[in-house]
């Protein structure tokens, strides 16, 4: 099967982890039975000032069409492009895993996963300034908070068997209340999971101080913003930090970092969170369509990651002094066995 992928390079660094990420694509469809049909399409900043636009309408029927997307940071329209597709196309789980991987400057040990409602909460965007005053308003609702327990309990399956619920219904008790009681009710359909909880500022002290107590972490949208840029800080940088965005027949995969203006253009900036949402949309796409051959392509991958940190292939953010496109080039070698 040829699968279709919708690519977004998007703003700053985003051109340049493409590019090595690229790169590993090219190498996985030498070495092994899968093929892929990518097509490139515009979103962000860039995009903004090219068509007027942030998120062009070709670019959402682009990721319609195609059978799972991927994309690139982008920068001041995140608003715009990120948040709006998971709306639109109504991708409700955000899984995001914090794990350590070898060489890397990890805090502690950790190998979680953190699994976010997408879809409402403050980043619905239902905000009102008017008189000298700002009004937010933050919606929780039980079909929403049902479904992604139900996720987090899928993942927890297959793991440690095991789940914090985090919130703040201490302060927050009509929505968080409302979060935390509705996952629970959902979580008890599967007895043999474990089901704790906490509040999210006693969650973000463990996250540092005990990382190895949580697997499953279960919370709301902005809660879980915060938390797993804390988590990957943890397991060694935001470099190494891929995500995707779930919905029931369409998913979206991205780095969990920004752009980083900065350091655009220099060559630097480290791709591993790039290819490692390559690695998500290779097990999303395999365990959808029931392709053994491109599971088994996600682990070698990840399996080829974990060989070049041994060895030292890294960028300069992860103490290394490889280029951006070089980590893609090396991991091209690995995975057709001449590295």
């Amino acid at each position: 099967m040829k699968y279709e992928i919708a690519w977004i390079k998007g703003d700053g660094i985003g051109p340049e982890i493409s590019e090595a990420a690229l790169k590993v694509l090219e190498a996985i469809e030498k070495g092994f039975n899968v093929s892929f049909d990518v097509k490139f399409y515009l979103a962000g900043d860039d995009c903004l000032n090219i068509t007027g636009k942030a998120l062009p309408e070709e670019t959402v029927e682009g990721i319609r069409r195609a059978h799972a997307t991927i994309k690139g940071p982008v920068g001041e329209t995140a608003a715009d492009v990120i948040v709006k597709l998971r709306q639109m196309f109504d991708l409700y789980a955000n899984i995001r895993p914090a794990k350590n991987y070898p060489g890397l400057n990890a805090i502690k040990d950790i190998d979680l996963i953190i699994v976010r409602e997408n879809t409402e909460g403050l980043y619905k965007g239902f905000e009102y300034e008017f008189d000298g005053k700002a009004i937010g308003i933050r919606v929780i609702t039980e079909r929403a908070s049902r479904r992604i327990a139900r996720e987090a309990a899928k993942l927890a399956l297959q793991r440690k068997k095991k789940v914090t619920i985090v919130h703040k219904a201490n302060v927050l008790r009509k929505t968080c209340g409302l979060f935390r009681r509705v996952a629970r009710d959902e979580l008890s359909k599967y007895p043999e999971i474990e089901v704790n909880e906490m509040y999210v500022d006693a969650a973000s002290m463990a996250l540092i101080r005990n990382p190895e107590s949580f697997d499953i972490i279960l919370t709301t949208n902005m809660f879980g913003d915060i938390l797993s840029d804390e988590a990957a800080q943890v397991a060694g940088g935001l470099g190494m930090a891929a995500s995707g965005n779930i919905g029931e027949d369409m998913a979206l995969f991205e780095p969990v970092h920004g752009s980083a203006p900065d350091i655009a253009g220099k060559g630097i900036a480290n791709p591993y969170s790039m290819i490692l949402s390559l690695k998500m949309m290779f097990e999303w796409l395999a365990n959808r369509h029931n392709d053994k051959e491109l599971l088994n392509v996600s682990k070698i991958l990840e399996s080829k990651i974990v060989e070049a940190l041994k060895k030292g292939i890294k960028t300069p953010d992860l103490g290394g002094s490889y280029r951006t496109i070089d980590i893609g080039s090396r991991l091209y070698d690995l995975i057709l066995g001449s590295g």
